[in-house]
C-alpha cells in the first residue's frame, strides 16, 4: 500500500494512490483519521483496514470517487513527524568523503551505528525549497532512504526491530556545507547547516510491498536489507546512483541503537544517511582528488531535484533564494 498526504481544493487530507489515482481514506470510510500521524497512532487494526481498501482498489473493486495525483499538491508524506533522525549507515560515502580529505577511515564506524536528531518541524515533501543566502554557500542535496515507525517501543532488539516499521521514503537530508563545517569545528551539530529543510516523499510504502526485494544484510549484521536502486538528478543529469542493499548498518539495528533506554513513538522517521556517491561534497571531493581542475559543483536557485528509489517513486523539489540581507556567516565575532 501507498499513503499520501495531499492537499486538493485547500484541504489537506490523508490517501490512499494507485495508479495515478488518490482516494481519500476519510471518503472510504468516516471511520479513518485524515492524519497520518493520528493513523499511525490508531495501530495495527487501523494498518490493517487500510490495506483491505487497497486490496479492493488494485482489484478494481472500489467505485468510490477519486482525484488524480496531477490534480493535487502531494505533501510529506509524515507532515512534521513526532522526531526525525538520520543515520550514517553506508560505509562507501563515509570512507570516500574521509579519504577525499586525506584522513583515514573510522574504525568506530565498524562497531556501531549512529545517529543524530534533525528538526522534525522543518520536514517537507515534493515542490519548493525556500533557501536562505547563507544556505547557497555550499548548498548540497543527500540522497538517502527513510523509515517510518507504526508503533510504541523501548529497548527493542535488532532480530525484532522490522517489525515496528510501518513504511519506506526518500529522503533527502539537504545540507548548508559552510555553516555545517563552522559548526562542527566545535564538535556539536550538525544544526544550522540541516535545519532548515528535511525532505520526505513522495509515498508512504508499507513493508509488505517491498518484500520482493528483500535481501540479507551484510555479513555480521541483522535485520532486513532490500535491493532498491537510488539515483539522483540535478536539472535533468543524473549525478548520483546508488543501492539501499549497500548499507552496511541495517535500520533494525540502527532502530535497536535508537530505542536503547527511550520510547520510540508511531510517526518517529530515521533516515539511511547519504548512500555513496548521494552528494556533492563527496563528488566534488572525489572530482578533486581525481583532477585538480575539476570544477566543484553546487546546488543554485532555480535547480530542480529529482530523487528516485525502486518502489519508493520520484521525489523533486525546485530550489529557491529568499532574499535578505540577514547572515549568520556575516555575524562572527
Amino acid at each position: 500500500m501507498k499513503l499520501v498526504t495531499y492537499t486538493h481544493q485547500k484541504t489537506t487530507q490523508l490517501g490512499i494512490i494507485h495508479e495515478g489515482k488518490i482516494w481519500s481514506l476519510k471518503d472510504l470510510d468516516a471511520g479513518f483519521p485524515d492524519k497520518m500521524r493520528k493513523f499511525l497512532f490508531a495501530g495495527e487494526a487501523m494498518m490493517n483496514k487500510a490495506k483491505r481498501w487497497d486490496e479492493q482498489i488494485k482489484a478494481g473493486k472500489v467505485t468510490k470517487p477519486f482525484v488524480l495525483e496531477s490534480e493535487v499538491q502531494l505533501e510529506a508524506p509524515v507532515p512534521q513527524p513526532t522526531s526525525c533522525r538520520d543515520g550514517y549507515a553506508f560505509r562507501q560515502h563515509v570512507a570516500a568523503a574521509r579519504r577525499n580529505r586525506g584522513v583515514e577511515m573510522i574504525k568506530e564506524f565498524d562497531q556501531y551505528p549512529i545517529f543524530y536528531f534533525t528538526n522534525h518541524n522543518a520536514v517537507q515533501g515534493p515542490g519548493t525549497i525556500p533557501c536562505m543566502p547563507d544556505h547557497f554557500d555550499k548548498l548540497d542535496f543527500e540522497l538517502e532512504v527513510a523509515v517510518v515507525i507504526g508503533k510504541k517501543g523501548r529497548n527493542i532488539k535488532a532480530a525484532q526491530a522490522d517489525e515496528y516499521i510501518a513504511g519506506y521514503m526518500i529522503m533527502n537530508d539537504m545540507s548548508a556545507r559552510t555553516l555545517q563545517m563552522e559548526e562542527m569545528l566545535l564538535n556539536l551539530g550538525p544544526a544550522k547547516g540541516k535545519d532548515f529543510s528535511t525532505v520526505i516523499g513522495p509515498y508512504f510504502v508499507t513493508p509488505d510491498e517491498l518484500e520482493q526485494f528483500v535481501v540479507a544484510a551484510k555479513p555480521g549484521h541483522t535485520g532486513k536489507s532490500h535491493n532498491l536502486t537510488m539515483k539522483c538528478w540535478v536539472n535533468g543529469i543524473q549525478v548520483s546512483e546508488g543501492n539501499v542493499a549497500d548499507m552496511d548498518w541495517t535500520f533494525a539495528e540502527i532502530i535497536e541503537r535508537c530505542a536503547y533506554g527511550v520510547d520510540i513513538l508511531p510517526g518517529d522517521v530515521i533516515g539511511s544517511g547519504t548512500v555513496g556517491t548521494g552528494c556533492f561534497l563527496e563528488l566534488n571531493g572525489t572530482g578533486l582528488l581525481n583532477d585538480k581542475n575539476f570544477v566543484p559543483q553546487w546546488l543554485q536557485p532555480g535547480d530542480e531535484v529529482t530523487l528516485e528509489i525502486t518502489g519508493l517513486g520520484k521525489l523533486t523539489n525546485t530550489i529557491e533564494r529568499v532574499e535578505t540581507d540577514f547572515s549568520l556567516l556575516k555575524m562572527k565575532k
